[in-house]
């Protein structure tokens, strides 16, 4: 609920339009100090705490919240394993973010895989945390393109363990290949719009169809099913380098070139429309 929704929301005490957040740490004053962040916070109302990822996983078949703010070093249960649970339920699954003090690309990489929508460090300013979940409790990933390239950085570095796995025969445009091809290099959908002479809206039309035909979620996981699927070039370095620019800059390309078709790995299969 937004605007003026929210202010009569407010007065009237009806919140069943609230973002119904769960926040699991094992630690009392933590959970003290989160709820209390969003104390008169319009649009968030939390519905309880969790003590570590058992308990998360009891409490989010119990109270159905949309979102699960997740801290990740607890006892009896980590977050990771609990987000594993928690999102194994699928597409009705809450959003859940990990709340974590490492800012380091093996935590991203751990905590997109469990199924988590992005992370957000403890030390965050409440208004990145209150966006964060509104964020995710709209359906998106909490992954900026920055993010998404220190994840292709992270697959890139892993060494292959066997082979990839099996490769889906998934039919998809050469436009599909295109978008695909450039969500995995980092690029933002502005960039790719640029990229391909594309309006943005076309953008995100061809993504929705790339997560429904890949069974992805966001285009965090979008990144991971291709790494793992070996649809991409785990040699080829992401876009913006080996480093983001100064200020966390987007990477943005130049020259309005259109990508080479076919850069692909030929595990995906071009649907010629």
């Amino acid at each position: 609920m937004r605007g003026a929704g929210a202010a009569a929301a407010l007065v009237s005490g009806d919140r069943s339009d609230d973002v119904r957040l769960l926040i699991v740490d094992d630690q009392p004053l933590v959970r003290r100090g989160l709820r209390s962040l969003f104390v008169g916070e319009s649009g968030i109302d939390v519905i309880g705490e969790a003590v570590d990822g058992a308990d998360a996983v009891y409490q989010v078949g119990r109270q159905r919240p949309d979102v699960v703010l997740m801290d990740v070093n607890m006892p009896r249960m980590d977050g990771l394993e609990a987000t594993r649970r928690i999102c194994a339920a699928g597409p009705d699954a809450p959003g859940v973010i990990i709340l974590t003090v490492y800012d380091d690309d093996e935590t991203l990489f751990d905590a997109l895989r469990a199924g988590a929508a992005g992370f957000v460090l403890k030390d965050a300013p409440t208004e990145k945390v209150v966006e964060a979940i509104q964020v995710v409790a709209a359906g998106e990933a909490l992954l900026s393109p920055r993010a998404t390239r220190r994840l292709v950085r992270a697959f890139a570095r892993r060494p292959l363990v066997g082979t990839a796995q099996a490769r889906p025969r998934v039919a998809l445009t050469q436009r599909e290949h295109d978008v695909l091809d450039l969500v995995v290099q980092g690029h933002s959908n502005e960039e790719i719009a640029e990229l391909l002479f594309l309006a943005e809206s076309t953008i995100k039309s061809h993504l929705q169809s790339l997560y429904r035909k890949l069974g992805a979620r966001d285009r965090a996981h979008v990144v991971i099913y291709a790494y793992e699927h070996g649809l991409v070039d785990r040699g080829r370095p992401p876009a913006g380098g080996t480093g983001d620019p100064p200020g966390g800059g987007s990477g943005r390309a130049t020259g309005g070139r259109r990508p080479p078709h076919g850069s692909l790995a030929s595990g995906v299969t071009a649907d010629p429309r």
